[in-house]
């Protein structure tokens, strides 16, 4: 049984997240969880590494088949082993799609505020950025569906997030019916990312938007991994599930050289986080629930002028600070004056300048450190 509550020392193992900042600084920015992988997931790695050849890697059919099983048993979703594309990412799928299915010029609808990538990805490929921007409301973030609907009409693609980063939002199934007979209506792709699936809380069930309809399944490109949910990023190992097979063909002509084949122990970790790591993931979403409710309760009494919905999946929590006027930004305040390192809201699109995505998945006492930085940067 993993404690979620031990600190482990990651400086020094060429990790990301912890090298980016000078050792006095407590790194709570990117999406990569301060917790040790499921011992069934160490277990099937070591486990492979007896066997001394580590040449190119190809998905077993038991991997498949697991994905297969998965799909069903969560979401009531069928889907065919030949529908799975593996990938060393969700972000190259996104981008393979892009340049698959559109042509320069081609509209491209997101939602910010959004992961960067996703903000980024249409300019890589000539294609012209839509904004549909999400709502804060008392109940949570929500869509304006007649401005979507309106912007929709532009686009020839949309690049989807659910559960949505920063955010935390999880779209409903209403909102998901909403979105796909626009998408319908108009003839447009959706490319969904959908990697933090796994992470939701308060009973919540995560519905993806191709299992909704023949049609949404046909026009989707869904992409998911076990990447987030068991920190498991560095394995580079996702995949698409791809129903119309002139998409899928297309998709996977749109490699050209550029995406290689996917980390053959990150296929070996992906089978055990779906198969054996069950237990280990109940737990830690408990944990996290118990993470995100602290961080709510401190930052209302700590900070009232900070406004924070909390997240409904995902380890992460996006704060507005707009009212504390932190110049010149409030991600730059707090690590120049309190040495903790977030996200800055700007990189989620230009009117987020004042939003700061805090990183809740990690023991408890480093939430505590960080909270305690902030404070002692106000002083």
């Amino acid at each position: 049984m993993t404690d979620f509550d031990i600190v482990h020392e990651r400086r020094g193992t060429g990790s990301s997240k912890w090298s980016k900042y000078p050792g006095d600084v407590l790194p709570m920015w990117v999406a990569d969880m301060d917790f040790p992988a499921a011992p069934e997931i160490v277990d099937a790695i070591r486990n492979r590494l007896e066997h001394p050849l580590l040449g190119y890697g190809v998905a077993r059919d038991e991997l498949r088949a697991q994905i297969v099983a998965d799909m069903q048993s969560k979401y009531g979703w069928t889907v065919s082993p030949d529908e799975i594309v593996f990938l060393p990412g969700v972000e190259p799928g996104f981008n393979m799609a892009l340049k698959a299915m559109l042509r320069p010029g081609d509209g491209v609808l997101v939602q910010p505020p959004v992961y960067r990538p996703i903000l980024n990805a249409p300019a890589h490929w000539g294609l012209q950025r839509i904004d549909a921007p999400l709502i804060a409301t008392e109940g949570g973030y929500a869509m304006d569906i007649e401005a979507f609907a309106g912007r929709i009409a532009e686009a020839q693609a949309f690049l989807f997030c659910n559960p949505q980063n920063p955010t935390g939002k999880v779209f409903t199934r209403e909102e998901l019916e909403s979105i796909a007979a626009l998408c319908r209506k108009n003839d447009t792709l959706i490319i969904s990312d959908e990697i933090h699936c796994d992470l939701l809380f308060d009973g919540r069930r995560h519905i993806p938007i191709a299992s909704l309809s023949e049609d949404a399944a046909e026009r989707t490109i869904t992409l998911m991994a076990a990447s987030k949910t068991y920190n498991i990023a560095g394995l580079k190992t996702a995949f698409a599930i791809i129903r119309n097979k002139a998409t899928r063909d297309a998709f996977m002509q749109s490699r050209l050289g550029m995406v290689d084949s996917v980390n053959i122990l990150g296929l070996e970790a992906t089978l055990a986080a779906f198969s054996k790591a069950d237990r280990w993931k109940s737990d830690m979403l408990a944990y996290l629930a118990g993470n995100r409710d602290y961080l709510s309760a401190e930052v209302a009494r700590r900070f009232p002028a900070i406004r924070l919905i909390p997240a409904e999946a995902t380890f992460l929590a996006w704060l507005d600070c707009s009212a504390m006027k932190l110049r010149p930004d409030p991600q730059t305040h707090f690590l120049q004056h309190g040495k903790v390192g977030f996200s800055a809201g700007s990189e989620f699109g230009q009117d987020y300048g004042q939003f700061i995505r805090f990183n809740f998945g990690c023991p408890r006492v480093l939430l505590d450190d960080a909270l305690d930085r902030m404070e002692r940067s106000l002083a």
